[in-house]
């Protein structure tokens, strides 16, 4: 009989396992992140911060109160007294932020492979490879002080809220952030575009929003591919059109497929216009395109996919503390919204290993508030049900030899 083994580690520490400790030294050494603190080194600000933002702790007195639950676990972080609220509060606005988004960022090409997934083949043609898709939308977490500026327009006392927008690029094979650039919400999200690395046969698909005609012209000299819509007003010229039988715009919902003109401030650029009928919902939508190679069909279900951004900032803001912030300061918001990023993507990893034997939410919510318990998480994941002497309490095994993979 196989029993639920309890692990080295607590939960939280089986958690922050998954970051590999010559990462963090990286990413604390790039950014000399430790100078000048005495107390509380980058490591320990992580930690904490990631149990109060998986626990849902909405304030920092909350945090802080909550910490002395955990109790000798604590010494699983290399840690041996608790931070004064001062010492924490300090930490969120003094460090730099960078520190943890470039630690972010190693951590998603140490688990690229782990990540990948192929759950859309066969929704686009072979054409396409689904590797090169890239998918960027932006979503806005509104916050109660004005060190961002909100979008929108001020209300009738003269003030509004302030906010901070993600503008999140990720690769649709695997649904995995991989550039994350934050901005006031009142920034256009045009300048996104200036903050992208984009690559010779990559496809960027994106909303009306980020609509720039000029790197739509230097994107296509370079070979880099785009599917976008255009604004209501966008002025252009037809220079052909392909014939649409009605037979088989009732089947695959292609009404119109054209060669146009656009006027930028390079030069006129060529692209193509294919306009689309849901047969769902009977709306009509038009989407451009640099891509003359692939079936019109094509196009409309790349767009059709941008969509599954959506789900991830769902996922993102509903598990983890994102409403109440622990500082009003720049950095101190940024670096929240960052480890939030690392914990979504260990929690990411997990439910690629555990093969989602639990839904995402589920599974975050077990760890939320088992923080203290020495129960090897993944063990009780992969469990299907409690059977025979598995229900027995006294039976669960305690195993101190467990091999430590991370850093804490």
């Amino acid at each position: 009989m196989q029993f639920i083994q309890k692990g080295g580690m607590p939960i939280i520490s089986q958690l922050l396992s998954y970051i590999p400790e010559h990462l963090l030294h990286r990413a604390v050494a790039d950014h000399n992140s430790d100078k000048g603190y005495k107390k509380l080194k980058t490591k320990q600000q992580l930690a904490f911060m990631l149990y109060g933002i998986v626990g849902k702790l909405e304030s920092l007195n909350g945090l802080i109160k909550s910490l002395p639950f955990l109790g000798t676990t604590l010494s699983y972080f290399g840690i041996t007294e608790l931070p004064a609220r001062s010492t924490l509060a300090d930490a969120n606005r003094n460090r730099k932020s960078d520190v943890f988004g470039t630690l972010y960022g190693l951590l998603v090409e140490y688990y690229k492979k782990q990540l990948s997934s192929t759950y859309l083949s066969g929704l686009i043609e072979k054409t396409v490879d689904i590797e090169k898709i890239k998918i960027f939308d932006s979503t806005t977490f509104t916050l109660f002080v004005d060190v961002f500026t909100g979008a929108g327009r001020n209300k009738i006392s003269g003030k509004k809220k302030g906010g901070i927008k993600a503008h999140i690029l990720l690769s649709l094979h695997s649904l995995v952030p991989e550039i994350v650039w934050m901005s006031a919400a009142s920034k256009n999200d045009k300048d996104f575009l200036g903050q992208l690395n984009p690559q010779s046969g990559e496809i960027y698909v994106f909303d009306k929003g980020y609509v720039n005609y000029n790197y739509y012209f230097d994107w296509t000299g370079q070979g880099i591919f785009f599917v976008t819509r255009l604004n209501e007003n966008a002025r252009y010229e037809v220079l052909s059109e392909k014939t649409i039988l009605q037979a088989d715009a009732k089947i695959d919902g292609i009404l119109k497929d054209q060669l146009i003109e656009l006027q930028t401030g390079k030069g006129s650029l060529q692209v193509r216009l294919v306009t689309f009928l849901s047969l769902t919902t009977g709306k009509t939508y038009t989407f451009v395109s640099n891509m003359f190679e692939v079936e019109a069909t094509t196009i409309a279900k790349l767009y059709k996919n941008r969509w599954e951004i959506e789900p991830f900032f769902k996922q993102l803001k509903q598990n983890f503390e994102l409403k109440g912030f622990y500082s009003d300061s720049k950095e101190g918001i940024k670096t929240q919204i960052w480890i939030a990023m690392i914990a979504n993507l260990i929690f990411t990893v997990i439910h690629r290993q555990t093969k989602q034997a639990e839904t995402f939410s589920a599974m975050v919510q077990m760890a939320r508030v088992n923080m203290a318990s020495f129960i090897k998480f993944i063990d009780v994941l992969k469990q299907k049900s409690w059977r025979g002497e598995d229900k027995d309490i006294g039976k669960i095994q305690l195993n101190l030899f467990e091999e430590m993979r991370g850093v804490f």
